[in-house]
């Protein structure tokens, strides 16, 4: 295949969006908003078997979901592409076999309180007119701060879920394929996080701006059940911590020692 394609998959509100727009400033790189073609991927590899059950031919399922993916960023001029979905993380066996060779996953992670509080925050500011599909879901914990965070954090919601597709990508032996980024070092200090970015993928360093930074990548946040919810600033500088104004003592909950962070996982 003459494209080569990396995935961004990691915690959300932790800077994947800020991450995929500064690396579509360099010319060689295309980057996706919230990605859905592995969705038809993983439909292709659960309906193949069924559809074709009297005339099986794995090479041929292989190839077609190998087609999907490339033929979807064949049209881009950019030489590499950054497919930014949350899911790869759970199939980077598929993912390996669809490349044919070691994936390549930029994980963007962040204190997962200042993840709390940035969904409590968008809670906050929606939900006059709006109701989330969690809080329909969970109509007496979305009553207090604390039963609002920690339905954010049970694994079928979207803190805790990615949390635990990180977790298991690490235990399945995939350490060395994914890099994390920081949400802390990328606001702080860009240049040396985006310079570490950049010797992890083996590609030539590009200048980026970090003052100046065009939003290219959009969605529809509707779908999402937030309005903003992945919309960035122009200029990449550093964040205080959110936690504590906004979920106070309760922070003390959720302060631990991530996964990522443990000593076998360095």
């Amino acid at each position: 295949m003459d494209k080569t394609i990396h995935v961004i998959a990691g915690l959300p509100r932790s800077g994947s969006t800020l991450l995929a727009n500064v690396l579509a400033q360099n010319p060689r790189f295309e980057t996706t908003a919230t990605s859905a073609i592995l969705g038809i991927i993983m439909n292709i590899r659960e309906q193949w078997d069924p559809l074709f059950a009297a005339t099986p031919n794995e090479q041929a399922k292989v190839d077609v979901m190998r087609g999907v993916l490339f033929s979807y960023y064949r049209r881009s001029p950019r030489p590499v592409a950054f497919d930014k979905c949350r899911g790869w993380l759970a199939v980077l066996e598929t993912l390996e076999l669809l490349l044919e060779r070691n994936a390549r996953v930029l994980v963007p992670i962040r204190d997962m309180r200042d993840i709390l509080a940035s969904f409590e925050k968008l809670w906050r500011k929606n939900t006059a007119t709006t109701q989330i599909p969690q809080e329909k879901a969970y109509p007496l914990q979305f009553q207090t701060l604390e039963g609002r965070c920690d339905v954010w954090l049970q694994k079928a919601e979207p803190v805790g879920l990615a949390y635990s597709r990180i977790e298991d990508a690490l235990v399945r032996g995939f350490r060395d394929r994914m890099h994390f980024v920081r949400f802390e070092e990328l606001t702080a200090r860009p240049r040396e996080t985006m310079r570490a970015i950049y010797q992890f993928l083996g590609e030539e360093w590009f200048e980026h701006d970090f003052d100046h930074v065009e939003q290219v990548t959009w969605e529809d946040d509707a779908v999402h059940g937030f309005k903003g919810l992945h919309d960035i600033r122009p200029k990449v500088e550093p964040m205080k911590p959110q936690y504590p104004e906004v979920l106070g003592k309760l922070a003390d909950k959720y302060k631990g020692v991530y996964v990522w962070d443990q000593p076998q996982w360095k």
